[in-house]
């Protein structure tokens, strides 16, 4: 579903949600406002698909920044990571994409971990953040 060009929940859910100096970002994907996913690159005449766990990373994290713009807050708040990945041979693509958000210095505490499948079979990450942002 699409709201004036931005990608909406697909339940009964906010994609934020703000507890005082707290901000919570539900799961993120890598889904665009029209439901196309990013990263997901069809290879050869049959439909091979080629689920490219970069892309999707940059994606999704682009995604929750924008969430998080909405409240004016941004990424450099993000203080815990939860990650979901299908697979976790993806884990070096991950961090590729994941460092070129994050400093391992000053960056968000995470946590990522294996799960079976996610909500389309063309995702391979999902995440999901708390922020902290002084009223």
């Amino acid at each position: 579903m699409k709201e004036n060009g931005k990608v909406t929940p697909r339940g009964a859910y906010p994609h934020v949600k703000r507890a005082g100096n707290f901000i919570f970002v539900s799961g993120t994907s890598s889904r665009r406002p029209d439901n196309s996913i990013a990263g997901v690159d069809i290879i050869d005449e049959m439909g091979t698909k080629f689920l490219n766990i970069e892309v999707q990373t940059r994606e999704v994290l682009n995604n929750i920044d924008a969430n998080l713009k909405k409240i004016g807050a941004s990424l450099k708040d993000v203080i815990d990571v939860s990650t979901f990945l299908v697979n976790m041979n993806d884990f070096a693509g991950y961090n590729k994409a994941y460092a070129e958000f994050f400093d391992k210095e000053t960056g968000p505490t995470r946590t990522t971990v294996a799960v079976h499948q996610l909500p389309h079979p063309d995702l391979v990450v999902e995440i999901k953040v708390t922020a902290y942002k002084p009223l």
